[in-house]
This record gives structure tokens, sequence and C-alpha cells, in this order.
């Protein structure tokens, strides 16, 4: 072994077993530590960190799970396959999405396939129908094989806390390349591909304020990440305008009231009574917006405009074209996988990437 004990620093102050690992993959990533090279003993690591000698013996099961380290019965631990060739040998990658029938995910789920496919890859789906309990059985189940090379997410309910943390962390402590599409949890120190939400929003409202809109009210998921990062933006463009932003012209749904908006109808006419414009969430909310208020009467764009984020197939077929700001969908998932396979191959750099969009012009908006 090349290093020397006197190299090594305390890092009580790091998560034990997890510095641990940190501590030995990053001999073995610069070299210190080659296939072949024997590990220091058990009771050495644990006076080294000060840790216990069941905290040594947790971080170094969980190297020998993965194939970095394996031992000999009566001669120690040696440094097995170099990490990246071992991913090398795994094939799988699992890809976790919230839902199928989506119209955004068919055409993101593709982009990840064509790009993983041509490097050899095949892609193992599941979804969680966004509840944390199917997320759980997921996660566990990737967690306890050892063919997967790396795995994309959409996380459930990330606009809330999330008692699937944990998984993800272990999924993190084993070195499993992670990248969240779509939205990500902030406590993960895990990379994401998405849409620039912040953004997406402050353009619509601006597109709305150009327009001679000054009362804008806005419909907003509370469940989802992406939610609460489009609020963002539909503040700080009124806030620039000098609007006024009010509770009353805010409308919060979940997951199953976005799916179901007539469950919702009458909470989102009260609010938005006073509204000359809307921001949507989501095409999805914006197509049943429409037939709904045509229901009660209400002309869009003769009495409300409307704009909203996702340029899909709703939003051209609907009855009133809606005026909407693309989602990147296949190209998302292309990139996805792209980062994906960075990670896996040891490329150094960040791995998140937010696409830019823009407005696509429909009927759905009027100029005052």
């Amino acid at each position: 072994m090349k290093t020397e004990k006197g190299a090594v620093r305390d890092v009580e102050k790091q998560t034990k077993y997890e510095a641990l690992i940190a501590y030995i993959d990053s001999l073995i990533e610069n070299g210190s530590l080659r296939p072949g090279d024997k590990l220091y003993s058990e009771n050495e690591l644990a006076e080294m960190f000060h840790l216990s000698r069941q905290t040594v013996r947790k971080a170094v099961g969980i190297l020998e799970e993965e194939g970095v380290l394996h031992r000999v019965r009566g001669s120690g631990t040696y440094v097995g396959d170099d990490r990246r060739e071992h991913l090398k040998n795994r094939n799988q990658i699992a890809l976790v999405t919230t839902y199928v029938e989506s119209y955004i995910f068919p055409k993101t789920i593709q982009g990840i396939e064509n790009v993983l496919f041509e490097h050899g890859y095949s892609v193992q789906i599941a979804f969680t129908n966004n509840t944390l309990e199917r997320e759980r059985s997921v996660l566990e189940d990737i967690i306890s094989r050892d063919d997967v090379a790396g795995v994309i997410v959409e996380g459930t309910k990330s606009g809330l806390p999330n008692p699937n943390l944990p998984l993800y962390k272990k999924l993190l402590a084993r070195k499993i390349p992670l990248l969240f599409i779509n939205t990500y949890y902030p406590e993960l120190e895990a990379p994401h591909v998405s849409l620039q939400d912040v953004d997406a929003a402050y353009l619509a409202v601006n597109y709305l304020i150009a327009r001679g809109h000054r009362q804008i009210g806005a419909i907003f998921k509370l469940d989802d990440g992406q939610g609460r990062l489009r609020y963002l933006g539909y503040l700080k463009a009124m806030e620039e305008a000098g609007l006024v932003v009010t509770d009353s012209r805010m409308v919060w749904i979940d997951t199953d009231e976005s799916k179901q908006l007539s469950l919702c109808i009458d909470k989102i006419c009260n609010r938005l009574e006073s509204c000359t414009a809307l921001l949507c969430y989501n095409d999805q909310v914006a197509f049943q917006l429409i037939h709904l208020l045509a229901e009660r009467g209400i002309r869009v764009p003769d009495q409300i405009s409307i704009i909203s984020i996702d340029d899909s197939d709703l939003a051209r077929l609907c009855e009133v074209p809606i005026t909407s700001l693309p989602h990147p969908k296949e190209k998302l998932g292309a990139m996805a996988a792209e980062k994906l396979l960075q990670i896996i191959s040891g490329q150094k750099g960040s791995k998140t990437y937010e696409f830019e969009t823009r407005v696509v012009e429909r009927s759905t908006v009027k100029t005052i």
C-alpha cells in the first residue's frame, strides 16, 4: 500500500462510514491504491479514523459488495478491479419515472433509450405513480441488485419532504451513478437534467405583462419541485414589474387535482375572478381549464388569457390552441442519458444541465 498512516486525518466531522468509503475511493481514483494492493486492517482503519470496528466493517462491506474490494481469508482485504471497469461489466440502467401515460414521458423515455442502446446498455423502466410507497419499493429493488450500472430518476413528490431520501443516500454512498430528470431533491448532492423552470415561468409572466396584463394569477402544483421553482419565476417577474402579488390570485393543487381539475374548479374560479390573465403549471392543467371555463360561459382569451408550459400536443389540439413554452422532452432524455454515461465513465465536471425555453404563440392570450 503506497500511502502512509501519517497522511490520514480525522474525519469526525463527516458522516462516519461514508467518509471512510470516500477516502478509500479517492485513494483508488488517484492511483495511490491499485488493483491487488492490500488495504489496512479493520483495526488499523478504526484507529486512524477514530471509528468503531463496526463502522469500519460496514464501509468495507459496502465496497466489497460493489466489487471494489475483496477479502482473502487469513490474508486481508485487497483492492479488486477498477471501479469503472466494474461498472462496465454491468449493462443495466434503471429508469424510474412517476408516470408512463403522461404526455411528457414517452418522448423523454425514447430519448433516454436511444442513447443508452447505442452504448450497449439495456433500460429497465419502473413507474412510481408518484407515490412514496411505490418509490420505496423500486429503490429497495435497485439497491438489492448487482447488475445496475446507473440510475435515472424522476423523484416522487419532490416539492415535499421525502422519507425515501435515506435510500437515495444509500445509492450515492455505494457510488452507483445517479441522475435526476425534470426535478430533484435539494438535500441530495446529485446532478439533474431539467427545464429552466424559474426562467420558464419568468418568461411566461413577462409575456403577459408585455401584452398589457397586470392582474395575473397562477395555478401551480404544490407537491412537485417544479411547482415551487415556477412560483419563484412568477414572483420574480411580478416584483420586477412592480405588480402586486396576492394570495387571492394563487391556486395550489396536488397531483390528483392536476389530473382531475374539475375537483377544484369552484376554488379556481373564485380565486381568479379578478384576473385578466393566468399562468398554468402545464398544458394538462390549461387544457382542462379551458374546457371547464367554457362550460361556465367564460371565454378564453376574451374574458381571461391563459399561458402554459410544455408546448405539448394538448396545446396544439386544444379547442383554443394554447400559447405555451416548450419542454425539451426527447432532447432532455437524450441529455440525461449522455450525462449519466459521463458519470459512469468517470468524467470530471458538473453533470447538471438545464434547458432554456421560449414562448410559442397561439390563441389563448389577448393583448389589452
